[in-house]
């Protein structure tokens, strides 16, 4: 199947998906996409500048009165035509998710496209259920009650490592409570959010609510964060980026949602079932080729357990076969770009000065040289202070270090920057109890790593952000709630009025 002809024709129009039609950018200049797997380009496509910006949040901005005047259940009923559009594209998401980042296809085909069909359906449902205090006499002369309404228009950023799952993450929120939204995804990773607008259109959904810009970070994200007429901005990547974000934001007084860098701790306590806490660090690390925020990327193992855990790693790690990511057999893909591969090896190789390379840490050799290609890596011996420790990696790399006493394994998980995500690994409830408690992450898994659903909250603390994608949580990020407050006493002289003037009646 020639992909590269598949993705031309279906971009001919341009990248940019703008009031409900696919358009060509106009910066001036164009991006190529390219398949990290092969370093071709597969798309080259004109960029996004900021007249695209402004004529995208202006079809937002007209979309919106209509959109969130729209009953709960008219955005429901499209959500579910959207949830079954997506079920048609599903082998076509598939194949773009995987030309594009190089994620083996069973990853796509299983992970990315079904739970992002499934967030579909689940915000379907949650449409019909914003909550809100129930209305009561609170003061006893007056009934009050609560309303969630649209925040505006939307403006969100997503990052590369996932782009259908993060066009989800973003879009489905926001449009299920009313508002309307342009999303600019990674120029680098255009495809599938593309894809999703254009199965959005076919549900149904009315043009200008979702709107898809393709442009540099720098003028067309900034441009977008800053713009006036954008009530809030969701933003997914970086920590050093999400700053930038943040102080453009305050600019206007936006509402903000950050979701930024991650450092998962991965802590074995010495009762843990060991074959399970191997398998499920291997599988925590190597999951999206370690370009995953929730990665398991810092293993603290308790001492008795340590030289096995670190053995079985070493010896999983070695049976992972790197091939092409449209093989069904290929467990781990290349990494998004050879820029991206190399900074993952400049990792590697400072740590080689003060800690121990026990298996990976090169790029294959042969027919794999060309793509973005790096063996999965296992490091001991690190310091806790050490840049392998600290710093977000983001690729196949997890670094190994032992613990003595429960205190001193949850005082090392907590000490880095970032607490996004994290799990602990023991038979003993008391001792997990205490974990998921004692840990500073918005996600704790106990006896496993990485699985997310669609109910369930996602975000961090501390350097990993605020706010929450997915689950009904999410209602909070992308509504404002205000309360109305009815008199039911007929009363023209209220008894408080006498604290502003008269006396008691």
């Amino acid at each position: 199947m020639d992909q590269r002809f598949e993705v031309t024709e279906r971009f001919a129009a341009g990248a940019q998906f703008i009031a409900g039609s696919l358009q060509s950018g106009t910066s001036g200049r164009t991006q190529d996409v390219v398949d990290p797997a092969t370093g071709e380009t597969v798309l080259r496509y004109e960029l996004a500048g900021t007249d695209d910006v402004d004529a995208a949040v202006a079809a937002a901005a007209r979309a919106l009165p209509g959109w969130a005047g729209a009953t709960p259940g008219e955005r429901s009923d499209t959500l579910h035509r959207f949830a079954a559009a997506l079920t048609e594209d599903a082998a076509d998401l598939a194949a773009a998710e995987s030309l594009n980042c190089g994620k083996p296809i069973k990853l796509s085909k299983e992970f990315d496209v079904p739970g992002s069909i499934d967030n579909a359906a689940f915000f379907a449902g949650a449409a019909r259920h914003l909550e809100g205090k129930a209305a009561g006499e609170y003061s006893g002369d007056h009934t009050s009650a609560v309303r969630r309404e649209p925040v505006g228009v939307v403006g969100s950023i997503a990052p590369w490592n996932y782009p259908l799952q993060m066009a989800a993450w973003k879009v489905l929120p926001a449009i299920a409570a009313g508002n309307t939204i342009v999303l600019k995804p990674a120029e680098i990773t255009p495809l599938t959010s593309l894809m999703f607008a254009q199965a959005a259109q076919r549900a149904g959904l009315p043009d200008g609510v979702f709107n898809v810009v393709c442009g540099a970070g720098r003028d067309a994200g900034e441009h977008l964060v800053g713009h006036p007429d954008v009530a809030m901005t969701s933003f997914t990547g970086s920590t050093a980026v999400g700053k930038r974000v943040a102080e453009i934001a305050t600019g206007t007084v936006k509402r903000l949602h950050l979701e930024l860098g991650g450092k998962a701790p991965f802590v074995v306590f010495d009762d843990a079932d060991l074959e399970a806490a191997v398998h499920g660090a291997v599988a925590g690390a190597l999951i999206n080729t370690g370009q995953d925020c929730t990665a398991a990327t810092r293993a603290y193992v308790q001492r008795p357990l340590y030289d096995a855990f670190v053995s079985g790693v070493a010896d999983l790690m070695a049976t992972v076969r790197l091939g092409d990511p449209f093989d069904p057999s290929t467990d781990l893909g290349p990494l998004i770009s050879h820029t991206q591969r190399d900074r993952v090896a400049g990792f590697v190789e400072r740590a080689r000065g003060y800690a121990t390379v026990v298996t990976g840490g090169e790029a294959p050799q042969g027919e794999l040289a060309k793509g973005a290609y790096y063996r999965p890596t296992l490091i001991t011996g690190a310091a806790q202070d050490s840049e392998v420790v600290q710093s977000e990696i983001f690729g196949p790399v997890l670094v190994v270090l032992p613990f003595d006493s429960d205190d001193e394994g949850l005082a090392l998980a907590n000490d880095t920057p970032y607490g996004l995500a994290a799990s602990a690994w023991s038979r003993d409830v008391y001792r997990t109890g205490r974990a998921t408690r004692e840990i500073n992450a918005g996600c704790v898994w106990i006896n496993d790593h990485i699985p997310i659903i669609s109910e369930m909250p996602h975000g961090g603390a501390k350097a990993s952000g605020f706010g929450k994608d997915m689950s009904a949580y999410s209602f909070e990020e992308y509504t404002q709630v205000k309360h109305v407050m009815y008199d039911i006493t007929g009363v023209a002289r209220k008894d408080w009025h006498r604290t502003i003037f008269g006396d008691r009646a």
